[in-house]
Formats: C-alpha cells, structure tokens, sequence
C-alpha cells in the first residue's frame, strides 16, 4: 500500500505544454491539499516549454504568451524542473519506479508523418517538422537549411502549413525583431522563394486552419494571398460543417474575401491557397525536385471529394509536407504505431490490454497530434483525475525510495549535467540580454552546449527579479 504519511510523488517525462498542465492539475487538486504532492518534471532539452519554445513559429508572440502562465505553474515549490535529462538513456523507467508512485510520459510529438506519394524521399521534399525545427533554433537539427527554390509547394492545410507558408514568403528583415537566432536569420535572409503554393485535397469547408493564424498571412506588405474563385465551391455537407462552427464558418470567409478581392499592391511574394488539388507524385530529375503533380478533386455531397482523372504538374522545387506530427516510440513503453500513440484509457497505459500499474500518459503521445496547445488542459486534467482515483484503489507504484534527494544523488552518481528552474531563469536572462545589445526581446541560443552554459547546471541560487 501506499505511504501516505508523505506527499505523492510523481514524475511527468517531458515539459511541454502537457506536462506542466498535468503538473498544475495535481496541484490543484484535493490530495495536493491533504497529503501533498512532489513533483518532478523531466525534460530532454535543457529548456523547458517544448513545442512553445521549439514549434511555434517565431512571428505569433501570442501563442509564445502561454509561456506566462506555464511559468507560474514551474515557480510553484511542489514542482522541480530536471532538465538535460534524456529518459531511456540518462534515466530509465526502472529508476522511475525506483522513485515515484506515479509516471506521466508528456513526451509530445516532434517527427513528420509519411506521406505514401512517390517522390517523397528526392532531395528538396522536406517534412514540415524539421523546417519548424530549424527556423526555432533547436539544437538537435541543421543550422543550415537549403533555401534555393524560387517557387515552393506546402501539402497540407493545417496552421503548420500556413506556418511553414509564411515563413517562406516573408523575407529575413521582416523576421529579424523576433527572436529568431543568427544562423536562421541569414538562412531566410537568403532565402529565394517568390511563390509558395499550399495544397489541400478539399475545399474551403474542410480547411483545418484557424482564422486568426489565416488573416495572419495577409498582414505582410511584402505577401499577395491567392485564391482561385474556381476553388469556392460548398455541397450539403460542407454547408451543414459551415452552420455547425462558427471557426469554420469564419475561415470559409475569409477564403471568400481572398478570391474575390483586387490585387495587393507591392507585394514582391505571392502566397497561393489551392483546394481540390490532391497531390499523388512529386516529381523529379536527377534526384532533385522539379515538380509536383496533383488530381483535381470534387466534392461528393458529404463535404468529402472523390478524384476526377485531372491531372495538373506545378512546377516547384521544394516540397514541405504538413500533413500531420509524429510521436517517437519510447523505450519500454507500449506504442501504437499506426495511431502515433501510447495505447491506453483516458491516460492510463495499457499493454496488450493489461493496465501498467503507476504508468501514465497525456498530451499529443496521449491523443494524437490534434487540437490546439489549450486542449492539452483537459487531456491532463482526465490523466491525473485517473491517478488519484488509482491512488484510493491503492493501484498506484510503491517507489522503494521515494525521497526527494534519491533522484537527484542519482543523476549527479550518473555525471548528468542536469538542468534545473533556477538555470532557466538564467538562461531567460541571457537570451533577454542578447536580444536587447540589438534593440530586440530576446535572442535565442540555440547550441546545447551554450544553452548549459547559460544555465549552469546544479547551481540553485535564483537570480533576484
């Protein structure tokens, strides 16, 4: 049984979104309240805030604004940031068993999905994940990024595309106030793209962009947003989808206003929004890109569209795919391959229908991919409701050695140059500083090595506001 006599402690792998959310509902809750709660949050990278920090585009400062409210979360004493650590290499599931009543994997999703056309693996057909990855300055991706097309296809119609879409049509100096670093700044600086065309396979109705993220695309001087008035079409099902949501409603319109409106003038890039094109082939000479060839589609009364045999050949030289995020398989964690996911119900892993006991899941590697950052809120609260409830059935893990210290003697016994709350505060200082000898907010610091510099790990004493 569980010891009660002292607060709960519970590991959460991975401090995104997700897992702080997760860390907050515990918290929040009852038992946080009567018996306490300790939490530690391990996170691969020696910063935390995962996708806000590594999957936001660096022009929405808005969204990058969560990171306020997720650290009023890390600053709360029951919680501990233990960064650098990397779990299945520097800390196992037996050591979190070894320490913790309960886990929650939140490891999120950072790999593209496969998209089956041919020509996907010729060289300039990129996954949208890894150019996401580069322009955010994460340490474990190129610095440098080919960016040599004139004219540039992005299948998908999702707000990663659009994303990817406007970074690519922007120019550098428009990119520079944020906190882009050097290497990006450059790179896009460099950048040769004049028209980037963005593909989805149906219409304005099934568009999954949110309207916010597509006004977004027109705020540019420097962008023309092209829509086809042929690409305006509806059926039953699509009208019924545009009386249900008021978002798509919203986002069918402002499609609308795209199609129908004069030109932009002094626009220099041209941005185009194509519907009812499915792409089956990319093409190829030599290897490289020179192509895309897509099927027009139609819609079949349902909001869904079957092909029509018409085939048009675009002429691109870059393909991005933003058809979806993939979660990694974690060591000696059950995973679903096919869905992306960790199997398990309403947050608690399952193996080949056997409950894994003080194992569980929330986030993207929980549910997919889907959905906006805020709906990881609810994912979280649902997980820890099932830990609780487990922890009064007594089905919860009986750590050996629950001591708050254990963890830490265990990691320093390893030499892991772990990161903690406190060297984020230094290293928010140092990119702060960065930014202002340039008259900008901030500058991020993108080599691992300089990131643990910055934050000189182990060190505990926090700097004064």
């Amino acid at each position: 049984m569980s010891d009660n006599s002292r607060p709960l402690r519970v590991a959460i792998v991975g401090a995104g979104p997700a897992g702080i959310y997760a860390a907050d509902a515990l918290m929040k809750s009852d038992t946080a309240k009567d018996r306490g709660v300790s939490i530690d949050l391990f996170e691969r990278m020696p910063a935390p805030f995962g996708l806000i920090r590594y999957g936001v585009a660096p022009d929405h400062p808005r969204i990058k604004g969560i990171i306020t409210a997720l650290h009023k979360v890390l600053d709360k004493p029951q919680v501990r940031l233990l960064g650098n650590v990397d779990y299945g290499t520097d800390i196992t599931l037996a050591d979190l068993k070894k320490h913790y009543d309960a886990v929650i994997f939140s490891t999120g999703a950072t790999d593209d999905r496969s998209l089956d056309i041919p020509g996907i693996d010729l060289e300039g057909s990129y996954g949208a994940a890894q150019f996401v990855a580069w322009y955010d300055g994460h340490p474990d991706f190129p610095r440098t990024w080919p960016l040599d097309a004139e004219k540039v296809a992005v299948i998908g119609v999702g707000n990663v595309a659009l994303d990817v879409a406007r970074v690519l049509a922007k120019t550098g100096d428009e990119l520079l106030p944020t906190e882009i670093p050097d290497n990006v700044y450059q790179g896009l600086k460099a950048n040769k793209a004049v028209e980037v065309h963005v593909f989805g396979r149906r219409g304005p109705a099934q568009a999954k962009f949110t309207p916010l993220e597509l006004k977004e695309l027109d705020h540019s001087p420097n962008i023309e947003v092209i829509v086809n008035p042929e690409d305006i079409e509806y059926d039953e099902g699509s009208a019924v989808a545009r009386r249900g949501s008021k978002i798509t409603d919203q986002v069918a319109t402002i499609i609308e206003n795209y199609a129908i409106r004069e030109p932009k003038q002094g626009a220099i890039h041209k941005l185009f929004l194509h519907f009812f094109e499915s792409p089956v082939e990319i093409l190829g000479e030599n290897g490289k890109v020179v192509g895309l060839r897509t099927e027009r589609t139609e819609l079949d009364g349902t909001g869904n569209v079957k092909p029509t045999g018409k085939f048009t050949d675009w002429e691109v030289g870059a393909v991005y795919r933003a058809v979806g995020y993939l979660s990694d398989n974690l060591p000696e964690i059950p995973f679903d391959a096919q869905a992306g996911v960790i199997p398990n119900e309403a947050g608690r892993v399952f193996d080949e229908g056997e409950q894994l006991i003080g194992i569980y899941t929330t986030g993207w590697i929980k549910r997919g991919p889907v959905g906006l950052i805020g709906h990881t809120k609810g994912d979280a609260n649902e997980t820890v409701d099932c830990i609780l409830k487990d922890m009064e059935a007594g089905k919860l893990n009986e750590p050996a050695e629950p001591g708050e210290d254990a963890v830490v003697e265990l990691l320093e016994s390893k030499n892991i140059p772990y990161t903690t709350w406190d060297g984020w505060y230094r290293l928010d200082e140092h990119e702060r500083a960065l930014g202002a000898a340039e008259g900008r907010e901030r500058i991020k610091v993108v080599e691992r090595e300089d990131m643990l510099a910055a934050s000189e790990p182990h060190k505990v004493a926090r700097p004064s506001a």
